[in-house]
């Protein structure tokens, strides 16, 4: 499959999920839908729903995770 159908399936498990998203989450929630699915992927996935402003970013007790964009959010 293509890393849009990929990144999409992430991005729709990330907004069931309802809460911030790390990396170690984001590879855990598509494990099963992408077997060889690792960290170093998610990253990438995460970074690019980020630039595509799908996603937003924040450093909390120095991790970084990702929540949904909502209305609210504003690109600069």
């Amino acid at each position: 499959m293509s890393d849009l159908t990929r990144r999409a399936h992430l991005l729709a498990a990330i907004r069931q999920h309802g809460r911030p998203v790390t990396t170690g989450l984001a590879e855990q929630l598509l494990a099963g839908t992408w077997p060889t699915y690792g960290r170093n992927t998610a990253r990438k996935d995460l970074r690019g729903l980020n630039r595509a402003g799908l996603l937003v970013s924040a450093d909390v007790d120095g991790r970084r995770v990702y929540r949904p964009t909502t209305g609210e959010d504003s690109r600069p």
